[in-house]
Order: structure tokens, then C-alpha cells, then sequence
């Protein structure tokens, strides 16, 4: 049992409370806490005002290689910045793939996030062959992965993504190989196995194993009732979903129907279910998601940098939806940046204020996250992780702010410390294990632009 003390906190129903101090289990678990107490010699003491850690639902760890390299192309696209994410993707190797999600993940903590689902597909070598002897084995990037969040203490749902097309009617193009499967019973294979592998080797606390479609582009119909029926009920299901007008369109004319609609005739649409991005839905749809509680997975500041559109939160909310929120390919690492890009969206369509209060901004960044990863909820309560993010009240960005309205001042470069399962974790943007994540990703990025393409 070890103790940590709080110059100020924000606690569930109470708003922000003045020296609050918490038992922690070995397990990093919340015991009990006490408020208005003094810190005890032994105490972790947090100076600011801390919050629950961010739970982020919504990775893709090397996007992180194109921020700042893809707007020099006049019109561009989301289609057009995919072609510069291929060329990203098949520089990776193993060794090469923990160096920089290990980067990315420190980036990550540093900045407030010490949750993270990693929508993962660069499975296997980039002609598409499986990993093996020297390498690993078939789950080297998988297990590259997990070392990186162990590295970097970072919990990690590890979402092994289904790609089994390259879009509805179409095979899996060259550049898209490596990321897909022979067909839905061989990843129904590889994914148990995975799940075999991560469980005997890591905590569960650490790493676990869930479940990802692509798209309704990149999974055809037939293979949604033999995922319905076959993936364990007990993992999470993430999908991305109507995040381009074109996939709305595609699905329509290929099957009558939008792919919500798509989802929902084969009984996917659950409370398990995370659907990413959802930024072009109609009512139908929003209906759909609501009436299934599934958590919708808003990334708005790829969203925003992609030009994709602004997604439906409020409505999806009000519909029975929950919203969490995601960094994606990681224009911004940065959860404050991203609650307040989540209020401001509703803002812009609506033209009114006060659809996501600030507490419902931390709900969506931290708890709404971590149960879409299928996690026990971090921040200051009896049963939760003692993950917390800290920010710096008197900064040039937060000086004059009420404690409990830092959400819509802060940013990351307030985050002052973080902690994670009682431990402390980084200090004023520096790790406290890997130390400064600008120099490890500087390094990490050097390499891929040097390493030789995939075929």
C-alpha cells in the first residue's frame, strides 16, 4: 500500500476538492480516499489540480510520422494523405515499429493519455507474408507493440484489426497486403492466438487483446455474420464508420444500405461496439448507435485536419450513444486540445455554447475511453486505477480560470505531472523512465525516412 497526495482535485460529483489525499494497492488500484487532509512524509505529492488520467480510444501509432508532412499538396484529401500513410507503413519492421510506438505512447503520457486503444493492422511483412522465426514470430508487430506501451507505461488495448479487402468488391491492393488476412476464419485464428500470447506474457493491466473491423470497405458482408457469431463476447469490437461520404455511398449502392445500417442486420450494433469517427450519419443512424449504446469515437482534431466534416456528438449523445475521444493519425497529442475541440464542433454547427459541459469533456476523455477499451475507469475514487493527468492553474493559458473550467483553458504544455497506477509517471513533459519524447521520436522518425520501402 503506498499514498499520494493532491494540492487539489477534481473528484466524480464533487468538482474540484483542496488536499485530497489516496491509498493505493499494488495493483495501482484506488483503496480509499480523504479530502481536506495534509500529506503524510512518505505521500507522491501532486501539485496543481489533478484529474482522471485520458483514456484514448483511438491510435494508429505510426500516423504519428506524417504530422506537419502532408499539406504541401494544394487540394488534398483524405484519400491523398492516404497514399503518404502506405508509404509510412511500409517502412516497418519489428524492431523498428517498438522504437517508434514507443516513442509515440511516451508522447502520449506526457501529455495526460495513460490509456490507449491501438487500432492496429500492419500485421504481417509488407508482401504480405506472416512473420516468423527470427522475427518473433507471426505476431512480432503485435508483440512490438506491447513492449512499447510496457516501455512506456501506458495501458494498452491492442485492437487487432480484420482487413480483409481493399474496398467493397475489391482485393486488397499491393500496399495493402501486409495488413490482411487470408480470410475471416484466419483472423478468427490469428486473433486467438494473440489473445493466447499477450495473456501469458502480460498483465492484463498492461496489454490486452481486442477486436477491430477496419470498415465495411475493407470487411465484406459475408464475413460480418461469421464475426458476429464467432468473436468471443467478452472482447471489445472497434470499427471505423462513415467517416467519408464516399464509404456511405459505396455501401448504399453494394447493399441498400449505410454501413450503420450494414451493422445493424448482422446484430453488431451492441454496447461492446465503438464506432470511429461516425462523421457523415443520418437520423436512421444516430437512431441506430443510440439505441445500442454503442460508444462513438470522436477525433476531432484529425477530423479537422483531414477536413472530414464535423461528426453528430451531441445528437449521438442525446440518441444514447457515449462519446469518447481519440488522437487517430496524431496531428495533436493532446487531450485538453481534444475536449475542446469536441465542445467547439457543436459550437460551430449549432451556433450556440454549453453542449458538453466540462465534465462531460472529462467523461468523454477518460471514462467513456477506458470503457471502450473494455478498462477498470482511472481517477480519484475507491476501485478505479490511480491514473491522473495534473495541470498547472496559473499558467500564461490557465492563470484566472475556475478550477473546475481547466478543460476549456489547458493544454498539454500545462500538464504539469502524471501519474499512473499511484507511480509517477512523467514531470512537466518529461518521461520519467524514457526521458525526453521529442529526442526518441526525432530518432524513430530519422530511421523510417531512411528505411527502404516495401514492395
Amino acid at each position: 500500500m503506498s499514498g499520494l497526495w493532491c494540492e487539489a482535485a477534481w473528484l466524480p460529483g464533487r468538482g474540484v476538492v483542496d488536499s485530497v489525499r489516496a491509498e493505493v494497492d499494488e495493483a495501482g488500484i484506488v483503496t480509499s480516499i480523504r479530502s481536506g487532509v495534509p500529506a503524510e512524509a512518505a505521500d507522491l505529492r501532486v501539485a496543481g489540480v489533478a484529474f482522471p488520467a485520458a483514456s484514448n480510444a483511438h491510435s494508429h501509432a505510426f500516423h504519428r510520422v506524417l504530422r506537419g508532412r502532408t499539406h504541401n499538396m494544394g487540394v488534398g484529401s483524405f484519400w491523398t494523405w492516404r497514399e503518404q500513410m502506405y508509404r509510412a507503413a511500409g517502412a516497418l519492421t519489428p524492431d523498428l515499429y517498438e522504437e517508434l510506438a514507443t516513442a509515440v505512447f511516451a508522447e502520449m503520457v506526457v501529455t495526460g493519455w495513460t490509456g490507449v486503444a491501438e487500432f492496429h493492422y500492419v500485421h504481417h511483412q509488407p508482401d504480405g507474408t506472416p512473420y516468423g522465426g527470427n522475427t518473433g514470430g507471426q505476431h512480432a508487430m503485435e508483440l512490438a507493440l506491447a513492449r512499447a506501451a510496457v516501455n512506456a507505461r501506458i495501458r494498452l488495448t491492442l485492437l487487432d484489426t480484420c482487413y480483409l479487402a481493399g474496398g467493397i468488391g475489391q482485393p486488397l491492393s499491393r500496399e495493402q497486403a501486409r495488413f490482411g488476412d487470408a480470410g475471416v476464419e484466419a483472423w478468427l485464428q490469428r486473433l486467438q492466438s494473440l489473445r493466447e500470447v499477450v495473456a501469458r506474457d502480460f498483465s492484463p493491466d498492461h496489454v490486452s487483446v481486442a477486436a477491430a473491423l477496419h470498415s465495411v470497405r475493407g470487411v465484406p458482408e459475408e464475413a460480418l455474420p461469421v464475426i458476429a457469431s464467432r468473436l468471443p463476447e467478452d472482447i471489445p469490437l472497434h470499427i471505423h464508420l462513415s467517416e467519408q461520404p464516399a464509404e456511405n455511398e459505396a455501401c448504399l449502392q453494394a447493399t441498400g444500405l449505410t454501413p450503420t445500417g450494414l451493422l445493424h442486420r448482422h446484430g453488431l450494433v451492441t454496447s461492446r461496439l465503438s464506432a470511429v469517427h461516425a462523421t457523415h450519419l443520418t437520423e436512421s443512424d444516430i437512431a441506430l448507435l443510440g439505441a445500442g449504446h454503442a460508444t462513438v469515437v470522436m477525433c476531432p482534431t484529425t477530423e479537422a485536419d483531414l477536413g472530414d466534416g464535423i461528426g453528430p456528438a451531441a445528437a449521438l449523445r442525446d440518441a444514447g450513444a457515449r462519446i469518447a475521444l481519440g488522437t487517430d493519425q496524431h496531428a495533436v497529442v493532446d487531450p485538453w486540445l481534444e475536449m475542446r475541440a469536441l465542445e467547439h464542433g457543436e459550437r460551430l454547427r449549432s451556433g450556440q455554447r454549453g453542449w458538453f459541459p466540462p465534465e462531460a469533456l472529462h467523461e468523454a476523455a477518460s471514462d467513456a475511453g477506458a470503457i471502450s477499451q473494455g478498462r477498470r475507469l482511472p481517477g480519484l475514487q475507491p476501485g478505479r486505477y490511480c491514473d491522473l493527468m495534473a495541470v498547472d492553474p496559473a499558467s500564461l493559458r490557465t492563470v484566472g480560470s475556475q478550477r473546475d473550467q481547466l478543460a476549456l483553458t489547458a493544454t498539454a504544455q500545462d500538464v504539469a505531472t502524471v501519474v499512473v497506477g499511484g507511480r509517477l509517471a512523467a514531470r512537466k513533459g518529461i518521461h520519467a523512465v524514457l526521458g525526453d519524447p521529442a529526442s526518441l521520436l526525432a530518432a524513430a522518425i530519422a530511421k523510417i525516412d531512411t528505411a527502404p520501402e516495401g514492395p
